[in-house]
């Protein structure tokens, strides 16, 4: 099961785009993340500004853990790793776009973006079909006594 649960979570993971990031002792805020799915390495990348809580927790590299609930309840995530600020200019022009754009004026180049590079240790995973088939599992399993079939749930580490 980890090897299908891990790949539908990469799966899923992708077709989102935001999360609530924390590290070290920066509280969690709504970010943004970039999947680089290397199979032997898997990292998630992040655009901050420089002096944010994050950007200097990752200049400590700060433990952190980013957690992802998708709009449509199909992914429910908490992934655990460890944070570092990067200079990586063509890493930088990979991920760029005209979200991380509006954040900063002098744009990719403007002195304050800094760039976060989380390299991943274990995540934590419920895959869910959505709440209408939840729904129909909690009320099958009223009338059965069964435990409600609510999806896939594991833990699989990078």
């Amino acid at each position: 099961m980890t090897d299908s649960l891990k790949k539908e979570f990469w799966d899923r993971l992708e077709d989102t785009r935001t999360g609530m990031l924390a590290a070290g002792s920066a509280p969690a805020v709504p970010m943004s993340h970039f999947v680089e799915d290397d199979s032997t390495a898997p990292v998630l990348w992040f655009i901050t500004a420089k002096g944010t809580a994050l950007a200097e927790a990752a200049n400590s590299g700060a433990n952190a853990q980013y957690i992802v609930s998708t709009k449509d309840e199909h992914l429910y995530a908490r992934i655990d790793g460890h944070v570092q600020a990067v200079n990586d200019p063509a890493q930088l022009d990979r991920i760029w776009n005209v979200m991380a754009d509006v954040w900063f004026d002098g744009g990719q180049h403007d002195s304050d973006v800094q760039l976060l590079r989380m390299d991943l240790k274990q995540a934590e995973i419920w895959l869910t079909d959505g709440s209408i088939k939840f729904l129909f599992e909690v009320a099958k399993a009223h009338l059965t006594d069964q435990q409600p079939d609510v999806g896939q749930h594991g833990t699989v580490h990078f």
